[in-house]
């Protein structure tokens, strides 16, 4: 469904361009909160079209023709249309809007229509702009939590605990281990010392 504003502004521009093919594209209209006395820029961007020229209107609530600017920067601003309020330039592969000294009564929201030379054009829903006006707070950023390490709590049994067994099983290995050198060094050394020495020991 398309919006009011929208639908108001198709309508206009469907008769300052009769005749053209008009492909309205549905993107989310961007919210602008500019603040009192600075200047704005909204841009339009050419996407999959090379753009000969754009015509901007504003929708507030009734659909005004604000100019039309080409890839030469030639401009030509609608009846009425305040020239030292609105500036149209041409900027890359886009075209700017740029609105001087915003008041409240600057809100609405402001579409561009982008027109190639075989006469394709591609209109885009545009942006809103609320001056003065304090934009929605973001819900805060919640830090992830730190990983648990896990801690092993051997179970003789639960045989699924292997880990902890085998964590257990080692060191009593290597003890035992260490216990039988130990020994066995003993023997061999009281084994080789002269039978003397060995009775004398006795």
């Amino acid at each position: 469904m398309i919006p009011q504003p929208l639908a108001w502004t198709l309508l206009t521009v469907s008769l300052w361009t009769a005749g053209s093919s008009q492909i309205p594209l549905q993107e989310p209209i961007k919210v602008h909160y500019p603040a009192i006395a600075s200047h704005e820029t909204i841009e339009c961007d050419c996407v999959n079209i090379s753009c000969d020229s754009v015509y901007w209107f504003r929708s507030s609530p009734q659909v005004q023709f604000l100019g039309k600017c080409n890839n030469a920067d030639r401009v030509n601003y609608g009846p009425n249309v305040e020239e030292t309020k609105f500036k149209f330039s041409k900027r890359g592969s886009m075209f700017v809007l740029r609105i001087m000294n915003v008041k409240t009564e600057d809100a609405g929201t402001y579409s561009c229509v982008l027109k190639d030379r075989n006469g394709k054009e591609i209109w885009k829903p545009g942006s809103l702009l609320r001056p003065g006006a304090t934009p929605p707070t973001s819900p805060p950023k919640t830090k992830p939590k730190p990983p648990v390490k896990s801690v092993c709590h051997c179970n003789k049994k639960n045989p699924s605990q292997g880990v902890c067994r085998s964590m257990v099983l080692w060191p009593l290995v290597g003890l035992t281990v260490g216990l039988a050198l130990a020994l066995i060094c003993t023997l061999y050394y009281f084994n080789r010392l002269p039978k003397k020495c060995r009775h004398h020991f006795a």
